[in-house]
This record gives structure tokens, sequence and C-alpha cells, in this order.
């Protein structure tokens, strides 16, 4: 399915927000950092035709780069900042030369964090501030507390969290609203229907899924561990390893057959349904390249039907994944 640029992009509303963004957004992150080499004056490129395409939601975090993710963001916002709404995130401390320091949710951090990410962006103002990580060593009622204190103070619109369980997101909600949960869900990750998500909507908090085509590996793009770049953090990732990257083909060659079906590509399959499961997802995938913006784009406008979806469903109940979604020492910083 082409990209038609004649067809305006829906949009969507986090949670009980008046934040409308683009049904899909994109994700910034491999533009800066995790993937291999990346070109700026590309990535401008991709960027400002996200925009001409109505993909206003751009998604970034202090941590890519680790920095430099947000300063190319503002190279587009000196001449663009009305027609976007900027997502960024703080907690994954790391120092200038990438090296991860840990996590941090303390009151101070919080307000410090904010005013270097405005600094960077060049904004007054951040749409939505997510915590990227849940500090286990402080009250998510004193990080809330503090990102509060944002939105009064006119730095923040509103307030996110990031891979936070069901019970950390209701302490959260005590404290001040919560436009959305931004946390990893795909057609090869569903944990988060289990709790999370639920969660979120019976408390009426958007869900942004970040790598909703499994990081790549849903378009049929990775066929072996080889076809990634030497520095591209996927050759740590248990799903992209050995005997499991090879189970799990299974699963992507099973999309595409279905996505033939439909007359769509792989990648426009596993986003379209992801939008099926409500309007409350705003699923975020990450590229570098206009085509594959454009071919995301276009996902907002795959219908799938209940037979469709029972169909895939049934593909899924089938297919088994392998491997955690991250190497183990990371795991416990997931859905906390």
């Amino acid at each position: 399915m082409t990209q038609n640029n004649a067809t305006p992009m829906p949009q969507r509303t986090l949670g009980k927000s008046s934040l409308k963004v683009s049904a899909i957004g994109l994700g910034c992150m491999g533009m800066s950092d995790f993937y291999g080499p990346a070109d700026d004056k590309q990535n401008l490129a991709v960027l400002n035709h996200a925009i001409d395409i109505g993909v206003n939601f751009l998604d970034t975090a202090d941590m890519y780069g680790p920095f430099t993710n947000e300063e190319l963001i503002a190279k587009l916002l000196k001449t663009r900042r009305r027609e976007v709404v900027i997502a960024t995130k703080f907690a994954n401390v790391r120092a200038a030369d990438g090296t991860f320091i840990g996590i941090s949710g303390k009151p101070e951090y919080v307000q410090s964090a904010c005013e270097a990410s405005l600094k960077r962006l060049g904004v007054e103002t951040i749409d939505l501030y997510y915590q990227h990580r849940v500090d286990p060593t402080v009250p998510i009622e004193d990080t809330v507390g503090a990102m509060a204190r944002l939105v009064e103070q006119g730095k923040v619109r509103y307030l996110g969290l990031s891979e936070a369980a069901g019970k950390t997101v209701r302490r959260a909600v005590k404290v001040h609203p919560i436009a959305a949960l931004q946390s990893e869900y795909s057609l090869w990750t569903r944990d988060m229907e289990a709790d999370a998500l639920p969660t979120c909507r019976e408390l009426g908090v958007g869900f942004v899924p970040y790598s909703p085509l499994g990081r790549g590996f849903l378009t049929g793009a990775i066929q072996k561990s080889s076809d990634l770049h030497a520095s591209d953090w996927r050759l740590s990732n248990p799903r992209f390893q050995g005997e499991a990257l090879d189970h799990n083909l299974k699963l992507v060659r099973s999309v595409q057959a279905l996505a033939q079906d439909k007359g769509c590509t792989p990648a426009q399959l596993a986003l379209a349904w992801l939008l099926h499961q409500g309007q409350d997802i705003v699923p975020i995938p990450g590229t570098r390249s206009i085509a594959r913006l454009d071919e995301n784009a276009q996902a907002a406008h795959v219908k799938l039907s209940a037979e469709d979806l029972q169909r895939i469903d049934g593909v899924l109940t089938k297919s088994e994944v392998i491997g955690l979604r991250y190497p183990e020492a990371f795991m416990s910083r997931l859905n906390a």
C-alpha cells in the first residue's frame, strides 16, 4: 500500500488530556543512537517530511545520543515548533561519553533534567514529559510530584510514564493526571495486555507503544544478525541472537503472509493491528528513511475486519516468541 499524501493523517487524543496527536507518531531514538551510524541531514529531511504528511508527534529523550537527539530535534523546532507535539523523557542517566550511570527519579533531578532538555530543544515548554524508567529507590509520588511542579511552572504541559506497572500508574494518577504510558507493545511483545494496558484504560491514560515493529524485525528486513551494523545494540538483544532469531523468523513469515493477503506491507499490518486495539493507542515507529516513513504513515488507513483480527490473533497464539525483550540485566527496569 503506497502513501497517499492527499489523505489526511487521522488524529487521536492521549488519555483525558487535550493533547491531540497524529494516530502514528515518530520515534526519533535511532536517528542519534543505538542503531548504527546516522546522517543528520537525512534525519532532518525525514523529520520535515513527517510534519509535511501530518505525523506531528515526535518522541525523543535526553539519553538518546546522549543529548544529541534533542539537539537534532531543536533544528526542526526552530522553524516548525507550532506544528509539532514534542515528547521527551528523563530518568535514564548517562554521561556525555554514553556511559550509563543509573536511573533517577529524585525531585531535584527531575527539575534539572527538564531545564536541560528545554535548553537543548530550544523551547519554553515540553508538550509531554515522561519518566523514562521508574526509579525503585524513590516513591513514584515524589517523582510525579516534582513533575507536577514543572506543569505549574509552565515548563511542561502533560505528564507521562514509561515502562510503569499498573500499580505504579495507579499511584501516580493520585498525585497528578497522567496523559500517557509509553511501553513496548507489538505483535511480538504483548505482556502489557495483562496489566498496564487495562489499568490505563480504567484510569483514562493513553497508551503509546514504542518498538511497535519489533525493532524492525517484524518488517522482514532483518533475516540474520549480519544484516545489522556492528555497533547496533540489537546484536545484544536475546531475540536477535542465534536460534532465537531463526525461530522468531517464523512469526515474521506469518506476518508477511497475512500482509500479502491484505495488500499491505508487514510493517503496515503490524501498525494497523495496534491501531485496531483501541482509540487510545498511538504507536511511534522509528525510521531514518522517508520511504519507510511514508509506508508506516499509510498504516493509519489500513482497515482490518473482525475476521482479519481473529486470523492475526490465531497466528500469534501459535507463534511463540523466543528470547527476552531486553538483555537480562535490563529486565528489572521494565514494567516496574
